[in-house]
């Protein structure tokens, strides 16, 4: 019979554009594209997730690699900011500075400073320091202090002398004489005016040595209670000293520390840091007295000034955390590798004397700090892979707190080191960018997801093909062409383009929104314009790339072909054969996609056991494929199961098939060959089949439609072309067809054809040449039909079975009367 209403017709395996629809020369004449093309969903969610200022209001962008995900984001981010400024709204960005904490030494404080303030603040403190050292040197160096000074000294040790020489006398009245040494005073006992030895005192008689140690007793409690009052002298000089050193440094110091008070009156943190360090200013004005002349210490040891990292003018350090002095507008902050410590900051430390230490000038911001008051993009996969961001990123949204932690923490390790800064407000603007799967797995599995990323912007892959998008589309070229310095492309060129990017889709009436790949096909085809050293990039030099392209990715598609020409790989292009039909699969290996025929049989037998899928039995089939062989039973009860069940038993297979096999585009393929099996029909070698089915005998769309139909062209190519050999593929499937011109030109010379059914019962006309056979009224089909054959054979089998189930039986009853 002939199946010349099955196919299809040549304009219709592509989409064809035509150049001459273009109002343009070159894409020279366009205006490059600055908006975004088909992305009207997710652009308004993303100007909907930046306006929203209330917590929890993240962005999640979802979409496919290419889809300009990142870059719809920056350029509304950046028009955001334009519009507000516009508004006059004010954006509420700052610097950020970590000071020391005097109360919590080992959690320092940080500072919010406007914006570009934050070195200003350090070189004001460091200053200060510079300016205490410079007057209090001056003022304790000066004359004034030192006679003052020298006044409370010598006042006190006039009244220490005047006591001891009180006692001194008095000693010597009773004949005593009161000695310096070096363990303290002594009384030496006299006699006649001169001081006796120890010797010459225990010589005396024992009644004088006894009334001498009497009266020695006496002047030494006396002598005791002199010197506890020269000490209360010497306490109350040294107090004198500190509040007349205290009062010099406050007069000295209290017209630095105002000027600088004033400035900052209205920031409540640094005017109370401020305060706190004149305070300790006054308590520490040793360090200011003397020239820094210190001594060297030994080798090996250090100075006990930086014991252990302290130093005396630290509290005068001041960390300039983040630094948006250089931002205009809001920071809009992109990390590519979001670490833990390139995410939220580290504290690094210094070895001392087998130690780590630290401070607070050691504290490094990360990626969500300095994004603070703007926006941080980051990779939702590069969040979840590395340990311990994606909890540590939760809670920063959920608290709006920023602080430094120990990355070792977070792992459960033990840090060397207790400094814990204090944490700051947060105002960041997340976007996480990933795909709808990460999306889904996120939402069903993390139930603080929702809470913290409210808004999701969904990128489509694919737009349609308007004029106004073709139109978009060349000026999306010619905007590459300005922004990467290459050479422009005329109508044709950009038609080639138009029609790559339709392919992509696998639609003739879409065109891929995946820029990225497009920007790849434009640079590619302007080299090979320039190798040329053609003024404009035409539709050959698009066609070059494209082929250029497949040749250096299809090496693992060409050793398959390789090795069906050798026969290594079983698959007839010609000639009929019962139960077996060649099947289409599609291989994709990363960048690489290409359709590979695979031949596949079935056998039928008496029996009870269905449908069997050898795949499933080894363990070779996915959960799909084995829903489309059920679907292959449900099939044959509802059709030839009406009044008899159906006794068989087939075996159905991939032949050559190791590495497994899914999905249910082959459904078809196998009913086809379970049909020919039971009728005993062959089926044409020459057309391979692809497409799935359902229950009611209904061919269904399947993917890679274009890469199947290439993929078994370019096979029987190798083994010659006869003029009858094709593909045959779901009619729902022809809007999906953009096969490549050499099959194009195939079918329209003949030497190929392509078909198209929306029925098993059409497309086992194709393969078999048999009429289908429609059903009657009383349930037979007319004879000599394909349905008519397998009623009759499914009948003469459910016979067969019964009439062995009888001799089964009487065979079992003469067994038992024995």
């Amino acid at each position: 019979m002939k199946n010349s209403r099955y196919e299809v017709p040549p304009e219709k395996l592509r989409w064809h554009c035509d150049p001459a629809q273009f109002d343009f020369d070159c894409t020279k004449d366009l205006a490059p594209l600055h908006e975004f093309i088909g992305q009207d969903r997710a652009i308004r969610a993303i100007e909907f997730g930046l306006s929203m200022e209330r917590d929890g209001y993240n962005i999640y962008l979802s979409g496919l690699t290419g889809t300009g995900k990142t870059s719809v984001a920056k350029t509304y981010i950046q028009k955001l900011i334009g519009e507000r400024e516009k508004r006059g709204d004010e954006y509420h960005v700052h610097d950020w500075c970590y000071i020391h904490n005097f109360a919590q030494p080992y959690r320092p404080r940080m500072v919010q400073v406007p914006e570009g303030k934050g070195h200003e603040f350090k070189d004001d403190i460091s200053n200060l320091l510079q300016h205490l050292k410079k007057d209090m040197a001056k003022v304790f160096e000066s004359e004034d202090y030192k006679a003052q000074k020298k006044e409370i000294v010598e006042e006190g040790q006039s009244r220490q002398q005047s006591v001891f020489g009180e006692l001194r006398a008095e000693a010597l009245k009773k004949g005593f004489l009161i000695q310096m040494t070096q363990v303290g005073a002594a009384l030496v006992p006299m006699k006649d005016g001169k001081a006796l030895s120890q010797e010459e005192f225990l010589a005396l008689e024992e009644s004088e040595r006894m009334g001498m140690e009497e009266v020695r007793n006496g002047l030494r409690k006396k002598l005791e209670a002199v010197f506890e009052a020269a000490q209360e002298v010497e306490r109350e000089v040294s107090e004198r000293l500190l509040k007349s050193d205290r009062d010099v440094a406050e007069f000295a110091i209290t017209r630095l520390y105002e000027k600088l008070t004033s400035k900052y009156a209205d920031n409540a943190d640094i005017a109370q840091y401020v305060a706190d360090l004149k305070s300790y200013t006054l308590d520490n004005i040793e360090m200011f007295k003397s020239p820094e002349e210190k001594a060297e210490p030994a080798p090996g040891l250090l100075s006990d000034g930086a014991k252990f990292g302290a130093d005396p003018t630290l509290p005068f350090m001041v960390n300039v955390f983040v630094d948006n002095g250089a931002t205009v507008g809001p920071p809009i902050i992109t990390e590519t590798n979001p670490n833990y410590v390139n995410l939220f900051g580290k504290i690094e430390r210094r070895f001392i004397l087998g130690g780590y230490v630290s401070d607070h000038t050691m504290i490094k911001p990360g990626a969500v700090h300095l994004a603070n008051g703007g926006y941080l993009l980051l990779s939702a996969v590069d969040v979840l892979t590395n340990p311990g961001v994606w909890p540590a990123l939760k809670r920063a949204l959920k608290t709006k707190e920023l602080g430094i932690e120990e990355p070792f923490e977070q792992l459960g390790m033990f840090s060397p080191q207790g400094l814990r800064p204090l944490p700051a407000p947060s105002d960041v603007k997340v976007i996480l960018i990933g795909d709808a799967m990460l999306y889904q797995l996120l939402s069903a599995h993390d139930e603080d997801f929702w809470e913290i990323f409210k808004v999701k912007a969904d990128f489509d892959y694919e737009v349609s093909r308007t004029p106004d998008n073709m139109l978009s589309f060349a000026a999306f070229i010619a905007g590459c062409c300005e922004e990467c310095e290459l050479r422009h492309f005329d109508k044709s060129g950009v038609s080639r383009v138009m029609e790559y990017a339709s392919r992509l889709v696998a639609d003739q009436e879409k065109l891929s929104s995946r820029f990225a790949f497009i920007k790849e096909l434009v640079e590619e085809a302007e080299y090979w314009a320039r190798k040329d050293g053609a003024k404009l990039v035409d539709e050959d030099h698009v066609q070059r790339a494209i082929e250029e392209r497949r040749f250096r990715h299809n090496l693992p598609d060409e050793r398959l072909k390789e090795m069906i020409e050798e026969g290594t790989i079983l698959i007839d292009t010609e000639g009929s054969v019962v139960g077996q039909v060649n099947g289409l699969a599609v291989y994709t290996m990363g960048d690489l996609m290409f359709g590979k025929p695979s031949r596949i049989t079935c056998r039928t037998y008496l029996g009870r056991g269905g449908v069997i899928n050898i795949e499933r039995e080894s363990n070779l089939s996915g959960s799909t494929h084995d829903k489309g062989i059920l679907i292959l039973s449900g099939y044959m009860g509802w059709k030839f199961a009406q009044d008899n069940p159906l006794s068989l038993s087939a075996s159905i297979c991939f032949e050559q098939s190791y590495g497994g096999v899914d999905g249910d585009s082959a459904s078809s393929a196998e009913l086809y060959v379970l049909l020919s099996s039971i009728a005993n029909v062959p089926i044409r070698q020459e057309i391979a089949v692809t497409g799935s089915v359902n229950q009611r005998g209904e061919v269904q769309p399947i993917g890679g439609a274009n890469q199947k139909i290439e993929g078994f062209y370019q096979i029987c190519k190798a083994k010659g072309l006869t003029g009858t050999q094709g593909v045959m593929i779901p009619r729902r499937n022809m809007r999906n067809l953009m096969l490549r011109e050499e099959v194009v030109q195939a079918v329209r010379e003949g030497k190929f054809h392509v078909y198209a059914v929306d029925s098993i019962d059409e497309g086992i006309e194709i393969l078999t040449g048999i009429p289908a056979g429609k059903r009657r009224k009383d349930g037979s089909y007319a004879s000599r039909t394909i349905n008519s054959r397998v009623a009759t054979q499914l009948q003469s089998m459910a016979s067969k079975m019964r009439q062995s189930r009888v001799a089964l039986k009487e065979n079992h009853s003469d067994v038992e009367s024995s």
